[in-house]
């Protein structure tokens, strides 16, 4: 590797930690995090895309799949926990993390949207493991069986 791209610390930064703290003062944790959720938004946006397009093809299925019931409850319970993070975080998005009456609340949010993210990704990981196994076929053949 070339290491002539590698920023070299200067003398001032090993005498002056207090020239490191101050970089870090200028960080503002507010912005971070609102740019955190935005992309956490966009994430959730594609796992709700992929989510209606599973619905869309179980629903065209019907019945004729093995797991219809399952798959379409699955489905549906994914898509409002969605929602709900989704809602969390446009309310989290308004939270000024900078105020310190607003860390609490700014906690709770946080811990509340992770649980929910864990529970819409177990959701999803039962949704692949009964899969959509016609997905390479067209539906004309599946009326045909």
């Amino acid at each position: 590797m070339d290491s002539t791209n590698v920023p070299k610390p200067s003398s001032d930064d090993q005498d002056n930690p207090d020239g490191i703290a101050s970089f870090i003062k200028g960080l503002d944790a507010n912005k971070y995090a609102t740019k955190k959720t935005i992309s956490q938004g966009l994430l959730d946006i594609a796992l709700l895309t992929a989510n209606a397009s599973q619905l869309k093809y179980i629903l065209q299925v019907g019945t004729r799949h093995e797991f219809y019931t399952l798959m379409l409850t699955l489905i549906i319970i994914s898509i409002i926990l969605q929602l709900a993070v989704a809602i969390l975080f446009v309310i989290i998005g308004g939270v000024n993390i900078n105020k310190s009456k607003d860390h609490i609340a700014a906690i709770i949010l946080n811990d509340g949207i992770l649980i929910l993210v864990f529970i819409i990704s177990l959701v999803n990981v039962i949704i692949s493991g009964f899969g959509i196994e016609y997905a390479n076929q067209s539906l004309r053949l599946l009326n045909e069986k």
